[in-house]
């Protein structure tokens, strides 16, 4: 069990990252938390400061990937470092390859510095499934698990702006557990599937928009008619989980439900039979659920993970938007 004392999240303002401070508050430790301006005048940052517990143990830094001296500063200290903060691409701003690669490479790199620098205990990573999944040398019968990669001749091969984003996640991922091999830190990786559920910040991030255009019925076709999904707040578990657990090793898949695009559509229209949604999606491609290609949480459920219901995510992120006013009550 690793001590509650002081630790560091990147990006702490975040989807992911203001759910795990809030945890991290609710069980004794005091957080440093890494956000681009803390500055109280900055109300992106005021669901942080209205966490219980946060006027005593919650501190932010001024801090982004590129700042090397920002990180440390903030990482200085603690026995333990999240690092969460990444660039992902929004729709209607297409990033770059140097717009994503560089930042979370040299992100990365910075913040496993200053853990070095800080002697830090332990270190958990959050990566994606996008460093798992895009393996099409991986036999499709057998379920994607911690020992599949990504491959990077293959995500290249790909078209648009999301792969830099797979690829990015996934060099990064290499980066940190090739680290953890000359270094005295333990150091874990998580990778989540698409992270839906309800927001604690204001803004909307990539993943929410998705889940809200979807219920809003904007959206008419997808790439894939595969769905992985899981609760953010199941994440912010997962990511305590494998930190407090002094046997977690290596690299963690956290995916909660696998499901064909119209086994979601189904779900909404009953859930939602008010809201109009499209006949189906992926017309001439439909799949039975049970066809969808497996992945495995098995590793992380072995060290006592449980997840939510798909439909009490949907329930809450519904809720979630209404109470923002993203979505208008039917």
């Amino acid at each position: 069990m690793v001590e509650k004392s002081k630790v560091c999240v990147t990006g702490s303002g975040g989807f992911i990252a203001s759910w795990l401070v809030k945890f991290l508050l609710s069980r004794g430790y005091t957080v440093h938390g890494t956000v681009r301006d803390p500055c109280k005048c900055d109300e992106k940052n005021d669901h942080l400061r209205k966490l219980e517990n946060a006027a005593k143990n919650l501190k932010l830094f001024k801090a982004d990937l590129y700042d090397y001296e920002g990180l440390s500063s903030a990482i200085s200290g603690c026995s333990g470092v999240f690092h969460i903060a990444t660039l992902v691409p929004f729709e209607g701003v297409p990033l770059t390859e140097a717009k994503l690669i560089k930042p979370a490479l040299t992100g990365t790199k910075n913040v496993l510095k200053a853990c070095t620098e800080a002697k830090v205990k332990k270190v958990v990573v959050v990566s994606s499934i996008a460093a798992v999944v895009y393996n099409p040398k991986w036999p499709q019968d057998v379920a994607k698990d911690e020992n599949c990669w990504s491959d990077t001749h293959y995500i290249y091969s790909l078209e648009g702006y999301w792969p830099y984003y797979y690829l990015a996640k996934t060099l990064m991922e290499h980066e940190a557990l090739e680290w953890s091999k000359r270094s005295l830190s333990d150091v874990v990786t998580l990778c989540p599937s698409v992270i839906i559920g309800p927001r604690l910040q204001s803004t909307l991030n990539s993943s929410s928009l998705g889940l809200l255009k979807f219920i809003k019925g904007g959206i008419k076709s997808l790439l894939s008619d595969q769905l992985y999904l899981v609760d953010v707040r199941d994440v912010a578990d997962a990511l305590l989980m494998v930190y407090e657990n002094a046997e977690a090793k290596g690299r963690y898949i956290c995916n909660s439900h696998s499901l064909h695009v119209n086994s979601l559509l189904k779900k909404l229209k009953n859930m939602c039979p008010k809201r109009s949604f499209p006949e189906n999606f992926m017309e001439g491609k439909e799949k039975e659920v049970n066809e969808v290609r497996p992945l495995s949480s098995e590793k992380l459920q072995n060290l006592g993970w449980k997840f939510r219901s798909l439909e009490e995510t949907i329930d809450d992120s519904v809720v979630s938007f209404e109470v923002a006013g993203d979505l208008p009550k039917p």
